[in-house]
C-alpha cells in the first residue's frame, strides 16, 4: 500500500478587474454587421438583459449585489447577464465607484443599436434572428405602454400632462415617408443628447425616466379584433 502526499494552496479570488477582463468587447461599439451585429441582437433583447440597462438607466450606476436586490434575480444571474451586455458594448465596469478591488460595479454605456431585416437574405437564420428582435422590440414596447397605463393615475398631474400619445393616418409617398421617419429619429437623438447634457449641468433638477418609442410604417385599415 503506497502513501499519497496532498498539498492544498489557497485559492485567491480574483479581483473584479480580472473578472471583468473576461467579457470586455473585442471592438468598438456601434459599427458591428453581419454575424456580429447578430450576436449583438441577440445579447440585447433578452428580456432581462434589456431590464438591468434600464435599472443601469433609470437609477444609475451600480453593483451587482444592488442590481440582484432591485430585480429579484439570483447574483449569479445578474453576473452572467452583465457579462453578455459587456462584451457587447452595452456596459461597462464602474471602478472608481467600488470600495475595493473585489467589487463589481457597472454602469450603462449611451450607444446606438439600429439593424433591418431585409439586409440579411430572405430564409436564413440571420434574417430570422433579425426579424424575431424586431418582434422583441415591439413585446418591450407594448409591456412599458401597459405598464405605464396601470400606473398613471400614480404619477403626479403635471408629468400625466406632460406625457403624450398622438398618431396619424395619411396618404404619402415613400420619399415623404422617408423623411418623417428621418426627422423623427433627428428629433428624438438630439432630445435624449439634451436632457443628458441638462442633467450634467443641473444634476439637482427633478427628473424621472421617460420613455419615448415611435413607428412609421405603412398599413392599411384596421379591422377589430374577432370575438367569440
Amino acid at each position: 500500500m503506497s502513501a499519497g502526499t496532498v498539498t492544498l494552496t489557497p485559492m485567491t479570488r480574483r479581483t473584479a478587474a480580472e473578472r471583468h477582463s473576461d467579457s470586455a468587447p473585442d471592438r468598438a461599439p456601434g459599427a458591428e454587421s453581419g454575424a456580429d451585429l447578430l450576436d449583438v441582437l441577440i445579447a440585447f433583447h433578452h428580456p432581462t438583459r434589456r431590464w438591468l440597462c434600464e435599472v443601469l438607466s433609470a437609477e444609475g450606476p451600480a453593483n451587482v449585489g444592488m442590481l440582484a436586490e432591485r430585480t429579484g434575480l439570483a447574483v449569479g444571474s445578474v453576473s452572467h447577464h452583465l457579462k453578455a451586455l459587456h462584451r457587447h458594448g452595452f456596459v461597462e465596469p464602474a471602478p472608481e465607484l467600488a470600495r475595493d478591488t473585489r467589487q463589481s460595479w457597472w454602469r450603462l454605456v449611451a450607444r446606438d443599436l439600429s439593424w433591418l431585416s431585409d439586409d440579411f437574405v430572405e430564409g436564413t437564420m440571420g434574417r430570422r434572428l433579425a426579424e424575431d428582435a424586431e418582434v422583441a422590440n415591439f413585446r418591450h414596447h407594448v409591456r412599458a405602454v401597459r405598464q405605464w397605463m396601470a400606473v398613471a393615475h400614480e404619477v403626479p398631474d403635471e408629468w400625466r400632462r406632460a406625457a403624450v400619445s398622438t398618431d396619424t393616418y395619411v396618404r404619402a409617398t415613400v420619399e415623404q415617408t422617408t423623411e418623417l421617419s428621418r426627422r423623427v429619429t433627428e428629433l428624438l437623438v438630439d432630445w435624449s443628447r439634451e436632457c443628458r447634457a441638462d442633467e450634467r449641468a443641473r444634476p439637482d433638477a427633478v427628473r424621472r425616466p421617460v420613455r419615448a418609442h415611435a413607428r412609421v410604417f405603412p398599413s392599411g385599415p384596421v379591422a377589430p379584433e374577432r370575438t367569440r
